[in-house]
């Protein structure tokens, strides 16, 4: 019997789960699984990044350049941005709500405060100073720094994603604005590109059930004092409630305006949703996302070849709800009074910082030094603040990637719904696909 993609892939997660106990509670040599079991991991996020930049560039210039119509693009792009914002918004709201519903910072202990801080307290201070390089940047910085001078250098770093956008967008536009007959060629190129990188996203699939193994094995022995984690259950109780709440939203979203099955659109979308949680990073999951959004969803490639990537790189609504629970937490815990007008700060910092969050790994904890820094929190509370959210922010980095994910394709069906551009879905069996490649 054939098991579907998504259940090998759950499969490999409770099974690095369980090894990942076995390992640590019978002693095990945690060098054993740093050599021999994430490397796999990691060659596989490194994979998943590696064609990234082709895929962003085959496929934005390929769905633009059948829309054929310049006001057709002009008119999903400012949806999609519209829309993005409106969910960032809410995602901060109900951050908002819960963490002043549960109160979590009035759980943490002084004697905890002290041990974290003094476990943690370098990594914060990388976080600061990075956060405070990022705010020495004037207002319209974020601006200038979506124009690459350079495209080679901009496509040579995944963080640069903004830029090869921008560059593609243009691209693509320039190229519906010349004569058809000379367009022909260089969309046949662009069209062939697309297939070879949609089949290596097929390769690449083929080790994700061992690879998301190997990624949370490593990360439950890696983990070094568990007891921190259970000190912190309150807070990262408060994120996944609110986490939670924000996937209803989207399954609202889907079941009254999209008029689709949530149920479904779970399932369709579940193997991103997993590869997200694995790899805790919205780019790495991207050539999934655009998998699944086109051929288990049926949103059309000109609408999902842009939102997605956009989605990828400014669409952060996991981050932003977290961001607003961990300063009121961090607030809350150290005695630092907030007012209403603080909060509505809490807001609009959370936003803005969200929209210019690079997706991967561990961003969101700078920009959280920006948020908390509008509040006007001191230097040295500040450090002990983050140091108090380290030791439990990968495992809720993980959940919140998979609200990004989640957020970016509910996205992609909301705009293909509001210009007529979904078809009905038609998935390639991805266990007879896979077999096609083996």
């Amino acid at each position: 019997m054939k098991i579907a993609l998504h259940w090998k892939i759950l499969i490999g997660m409770l099974l690095g789960v369980v090894f990942g106990i076995i390992a640590v509670s019978s002693g095990m040599n945690t060098e054993f699984v740093t050599n021999w079991i994430k490397p796999i991991g990691t060659i596989f996020i490194k994979l998943l990044k590696l064609i990234a930049i082709p895929l962003i560039i085959a496929s934005l210039i390929k769905g633009i350049s059948d829309l054929k119509d310049i006001s057709k693009f002009s008119l999903i792009g400012g949806r999609t941005i519209g829309i993005y914002i409106l969910t960032t918004l809410i995602a901060v709201s109900i951050g908002l709500v819960v963490v002043n519903i549960v109160d979590p910072g009035e759980k943490i202990p002084q004697e905890t405060l002290e041990m974290l801080s003094s476990n943690f307290s370098g990594d914060a201070s990388k976080k600061i100073d990075a956060a405070h390089n990022q705010k020495e940047k004037g207002p319209l910085t974020f601006i200038v720094d979506m124009v690459p001078d350079n495209i080679f250098g901009a496509a040579g770093n995944n963080r640069n994603m903004l830029q090869v956008i921008f560059f593609v967008i243009l691209f693509g536009i320039s190229l519906l604005l010349i004569e058809p007959k000379k367009a022909e060629p260089v969309r046949a190129f662009f069209d062939g590109l697309n297939d070879v990188v949609l089949k290596m996203v097929d390769l690449i699939m083929l080790i994700a059930p061992y690879a998301v193994f190997a990624l949370l094995a490593a990360l439950i022995v890696e983990t070094k004092s568990p007891e921190l984690l259970y000190a912190l259950l309150w807070y990262g109780f408060a994120v996944v409630i609110g986490l939670l709440l924000m996937i209803c939203f989207y399954l609202m979203v889907i079941k009254f305006y999209v008029k689709k099955s949530p149920l479904w659109f779970l399932k369709q979308i579940s193997p991103a949703q997993l590869l997200a949680f694995s790899t805790s990073s919205s780019a790495a999951t991207l050539p999934v996302t655009m998998e699944r959004v086109e051929e288990h969803l049926g949103v059309e490639k000109e609408v999902s070849s842009f939102v997605l990537p956009v989605g990828a790189t400014i669409n952060m609504d996991g981050t932003s709800l977290y961001q607003a629970v961990a300063a009121i937490f961090i607030t809350q815990a150290l005695s630092f009074q907030l007012g209403f007008s603080d909060q509505l700060t809490i807001i609009l910092t959370a936003t803005l910082a969200s929209i210019g969050s690079a997706a991967v790994p561990g961003a969101g904890m700078v920009m959280l030094v920006i948020v908390l820094e509008a509040l006007n929190v001191p230097q040295e509370t500040l450090t002990v603040g983050l140091a108090l959210i380290f030791a439990i922010d990968r495992p809720l980095d993980m959940c919140r990637t998979v609200i990004n994910v989640t957020g970016d394709a509910t996205v992609a069906m909301v705009v293909g719904k509001s210009v007529d551009k979904i078809k009905e879905p038609n998935p390639k069996n991805w266990d007879d696909h896979l077999d096609e490649v083996r």
